[in-house]
């Protein structure tokens, strides 16, 4: 290194013969800066002088915040200077400074920027960097304690950087978070920053989330921090866990990544008990101290309030969708058990037959597989006598967690947040979305099986005050936010589909969601999932209101408007009516209904039976290459269409 300033002191930097050189901006505001501001640092940076490289160094790490200084330095090739000659500065400081430069760079600039540099080897100068940071903490020779505040300040400088770029570059490309992970420099910077007890606030957060990143869905990080033994990685993230402030969010961020890749849930739980959880307090607890108006008392140390808010509602919203694998496996072991049950009935059926039939008395080799199979029979069921204990709500105390500390939490910072500031609008949203996570998983369970009885019975209630506290309320502010519309009609369709109109309206909130139909006809098109439409969700939510026991006028209004939906066609949308005629057919199928009276007295049937062709013209405009599923659900629901209508015919109610 001291060889290259040398050399650098006796003729300076060549210029490359074969680069082309920049031209000046057009525009004369970026030109006026470029000459000012921008030739004059760079030439500093490259300068033969420390003093001047590292005061160029934190001027760029200052003026490259602002956009049109950042977009004219990234034309001049900073970030070739930058990775070929700041970060190996022999000055600390200056190493700060480039790191500080490509901190921002990844920040501010799209994912496509962190991919060249990971195409330019940055994770080489990043393994170096980690290495020397490792060491400045960790040598023996020389305590990080005795060295001067300011060289501490630029080891945590450069630290704070680099877990922000690793985190930038993982989320950009999957081959560069791949390529971190098998990093051991990396691994043990990582690891060295979250066991260390003096590393700085600041520090710990920003590893913390990158560990975050790079855990997610990624097994061979996640064993690797299991399988820590050195600086115990593991324990001390279950430490910050029961701890509290945004450390103990990030802790349970990195925990459920690690619980969800080995699958570490309340039927399986993993080391020490450990699933979901035990995560739930610790969030809800943050929740329930965090005030989007709390005022941020030690500046850079602490995250903001917005920050903690939303990370503690993203996690929770992990675990309300990753609890739904954790149930269906329970659903499923139950079937298998019903299966097996029926199974050995009828063998057990068979054997007694055989020996009815038989005329020689029965042998002790014949006795011996009766008992056998009263054994057996004894074995699949016997987890089953008590279905209250077997299948009760605290055998899921994840979900007891989520329905009795966390929802409640949620509710309030829903209702806290509804205000008109970007932040508080960002934390509102949230809310609504983990509410409809956990309320969507729980609407996937077959809550009409008793086994499920105890789930319902401690649903039924949270349901309602989700459905009061939360949807209601923005359904009556009549919202022109499209964003936060879709997001409550969702949630309002996963309860309905659990409770129907069980007492669940709390004014005409039916109307509301027939108004939000008609007016998110004139919102594009999803191409990507039509059926994540607001009008498909507006659709589903009013159906499921209608179903029996709903009052007789509920259900005429809404049969009315999903008649009319499918009517409509050509005009109405493929997958608005694919979502109608399902909703029609699971309301009106059943004639012993009460509802089924509105079926007839309003002739729905007439009005579908004009529909047939409409729909089956629908299902042929369909391209079944560029909308795969919708064409398959059309032509589903057309085929349906024709047996629905010949069985109504059949079950016409006598005169």
């Amino acid at each position: 290194m001291g060889k290259s300033r040398r050399n650098r002191a006796k003729g300076g930097q060549r210029s490359d013969p074969i680069a082309k050189p920049v031209k000046p901006p057009s525009d004369p505001e970026l030109a006026a800066i470029r000459e000012r501001s921008i030739l004059p640092v760079l030439k500093d940076l490259q300068s033969a002088e420390p003093k001047s490289r590292t005061a160029a160094a934190g001027a760029i790490a200052n003026i490259i915040q602002d956009v049109k200084c950042r977009k004219l330095l990234l034309r001049e090739q900073v970030v070739h200077i930058v990775l070929s000659e700041t970060l190996t500065d022999a000055s600390l400081e200056s190493r700060a400074a480039g790191w500080e430069i490509l901190r921002v760079l990844t920040a501010e600039e799209e994912a496509d920027f962190c991919v060249h540099l990971y195409r330019v080897d940055v994770l080489t100068a990043i393994q170096h960097a980690c290495a020397k940071i490792t060491t400045a903490l960790t040598s023996p020779k020389r305590a990080f304690g005795k060295t001067t505040k300011a060289e501490q300040n630029f080891v945590w400088s450069i630290a704070e950087s680099l877990t922000s770029i690793l985190s930038a570059l993982a989320e950009a490309q999957d081959e560069a978070l791949e390529a971190a992970v098998r990093n051991e420099q990396i691994v043990r910077f990582l690891f060295t920053l979250i066991s260390n007890d003096f590393t700085t606030a600041p520090v710990l957060n920003s590893a913390l989330s990158c560990m975050i990143t790079l855990s997610e869905d990624n097994q061979q990080f996640v064993e690797t921090i299991l399988a820590d033994n050195a600086t115990k990685c593991y324990k001390h993230l279950v430490t910050f866990k029961n701890g509290d402030g945004y450390k103990a969010v990030l802790a349970c961020g990195v925990l459920h990544n690690i619980f969800s890749v080995m699958q570490w849930n309340d039927r399986s739980p993993g080391r020490e008990g450990a699933c979901d959880a035990i995560l739930v307090p610790t969030l809800s607890q943050t929740l329930a101290h965090t005030q989007l108006a709390d005022n941020i008392t030690n500046g850079h140390d602490t995250a903001s309030p917005v920050d903690i808010l939303q990370l503690a509602l993203e996690v929770l919203a992990s675990i309300g969708t990753a609890l739904q694998e954790s149930l269906e496996q329970d659903d499923q072991r139950k079937n298998r058990k019903g299966a097996a049950r029926k199974g050995l009935d009828h063998d057990k059926d068979v054997a007694m037959d055989a020996d009815d039939d038989d005329d020689e008395p029965a042998g002790e080799d014949e006795e011996m597989d009766e008992d056998e199979m009263e054994a057996d029979l004894e074995m699949v069921t016997g987890a089953d006598d008590n279905p209250d204990q077997s299948s009760g709500i605290d055998d899921f105390p994840t979900l007891k967690e989520l329905l009795q500390r966390a929802i409640p939490e949620v509710i309030k910072v829903s209702q806290a947040s509804n205000g008109n500031s970007d932040a508080s609008n960002l934390i509102h949203n949230h809310a609504l979305t983990t509410l409809n996570n956990i309320s969507w998983t729980i609407s996937c369970l077959d809550l009409s099986e008793g086994s499920n009885a105890s789930i319902l019975h401690a649903w039924r209630p949270v349901a309602r005050a989700i459905w009061k506290e939360a949807v209601a309320p923005v359904l009556s502010s009549d919202t022109s936010d499209v964003g936060l519309a879709t997001i409550v009609t969702s949630l309002a369709w996963a309860i309905a589909r659990t409770l129907h109109e069980q007492a669940l309206l709390v004014g005409d909130e039916h109307k509301k969601f027939i108004s939000l139909y008609h007016a998110s006809k004139s919102l594009p098109a999803d191409a990507n999932d039509p059926f994540q439409s607001l009008g498909v969700k507006c659709i589903g939510v009013l159906g499921q209101l209608a179903l029996d026991p709903a009052p007789l006028d509920l259900n005429r209004e809404i049969g009315v408007f999903l008649v009319t939906v499918v009517t409509a066609l050509p005009e109405t949308p493929a997958a608005d009516v694919v979502e109608a005629l399902n909703q029609l057919y699971d309301v009106y199928g059943d004639e012993t209904k009460a509802c089924d009276r509105v079926f007839w007295t309003d002739n729905f049937l007439q009005h579908l039976e004009t529909a047939v062709p409409k729909v089956k013209a629908m299902v042929k405009t369909v391209d079944k290459r560029t909308s795969t599923e919708l064409r398959v659900r059309a032509e589903d629901v057309s085929f349906n269409l024709s047996r629905f209508i010949k069985y109504k015919q059949k079950h016409r109610p006598q005169a």
